[in-house]
């Protein structure tokens, strides 16, 4: 049974109270961010985002919604999978080797705020990386997922067509749907597992009646109907195959800057690379792994020299992955319709126009 929640204070509070640290979207930097709170009243509660390719910018809103706003430059996969991660340090006095240890408790990390596109991808990160990486395996064991089912898409958002869609998927332990009333804000509460339904108990709340959970599920429903993007319906993955020799990558080619920024801010990109690093003075050197991206030159390299040398080849490697022979790795896309790659691309390649082009090339005139 659905329960209505008129605050999130309690929800935080309790979940700092069993040893959480409590990950959501704040406001800093001229972005919503996702940062550690202490407390609910730190959501970008009034505020929203204006997204295009190429462009991102924060709006003042005219209620007190706290989840009406685009995904930002941050994914979760930066707590579950981060960025950079010490393997070993040496120090050069005695020699003495240091390593993290393997039976290190994770970070007890509780997510809220995870948008219906960022739990796809944390279930395809799941498949990917769960089975051969313990470190995450043991972060995503401990953590506790509170997701917020979309209602306002933005004009880069393109989850519907991607497999995806505005109401939460499995995997979260409590989904929420925000109801705004100009100045007054309640939520929706659904508990999806054990954990949530434990959760939501001990937090003051009221049964939803019939009609807060008709116009719960009529938005999200709605949200779904406003999709600023769509992937062609067409079968992506036969497509992608047969197009490596498209002329149009030579035109992808001509804008992309080989930068990465497509790869670092989208919540399925997994690659990494190993990184030695030393202090100033060389007496203390480490091992790291840190994120990578296939745009980076040195990604391809094999003795010899690099595969990929040219931007038309790296970019087509990066979208025939994602859309294409991902599903032959994973069985499934690795994409999930979040958007982030069109807005955060310094030129605005938008990846729906690419693959509409490769599908219009592919008919002919």
């Amino acid at each position: 049974m659905a329960a209505l929640l008129e605050s999130l204070e309690p929800l935080v509070t309790s979940l700092r109270e069993d040893g959480y640290t409590v990950i959501g979207p704040v406001v800093a930097d001229g972005a919503v961010v996702l940062a550690e709170l202490e407390s609910a009243a730190e959501l970008p509660y009034g505020w929203g985002s204006e997204v295009a390719p190429g462009g991102y910018r924060l709006r003042r809103r005219r209620d007190r919604a706290a989840f009406a706003h685009q995904a930002g430059p941050q994914s979760w996969k930066s707590y579950l999978h981060p960025p950079r991660v010490p393997l070993w340090t040496v120090h050069r006095k005695d020699f003495t080797i240091t390593e993290p240890e393997a039976d290190e408790e994770p970070p007890r990390y509780a997510f809220l705020g995870v948008r219906p596109c960022d739990l796809r991808a944390i279930a395809v990160q799941d498949r990917v990386l769960g089975g051969v990486d313990g470190a995450y395996a043991r972060r995503r064991a401990a953590a506790f997922l509170v997701a917020v089912d979309c209602t306002e898409p933005g004009p880069t958002c393109f989850c519907a067509s991607a497999g995806g869609g505005t109401a939460a998927g499995d995997g979260a332990d409590l989904v929420l749907t925000e109801l705004v009333d100009g100045e007054n804000v309640s939520y929706l509460a659904e508990p999806r597992s054990a954990a949530g339904r434990r959760r939501l108990a001990s937090l003051p709340q009221r049964p939803a009646t019939a009609a807060e959970m008709d116009r719960a599920r009529g938005e999200v429903a709605a949200a779904a109907e406003r999709m600023g993007r769509s992937l062609p319906a067409t079968d992506l993955r036969t497509l992608l195959a047969e197009r490596l020799d498209a002329g149009h990558w030579a035109q992808v080619a001509q804008r992309c800057l080989s930068c990465g920024n497509c790869t670092m801010v989208c919540p399925t990109c997994f690659c990494t690379t190993v990184e030695d690093t030393s202090d100033l003075t060389g007496e203390v050197a480490g091992r790291w792994l840190r994120w990578d991206s296939c745009f980076d030159l040195d990604f391809s390299y094999l003795h010899g020299g690099a595969v990929r040398r040219s931007a038309r080849s790296r970019y087509r490697q990066w979208l025939t992955h994602k859309l294409g022979t991902w599903h032959d790795q994973f069985g499934e896309s690795g994409c999930v319709g979040c958007g982030r790659c069109i807005v955060w691309c310094p030129v605005g390649i938008d990846l729906t126009e690419e693959v509409a082009a490769l599908a219009k090339e592919e008919a002919g005139p």
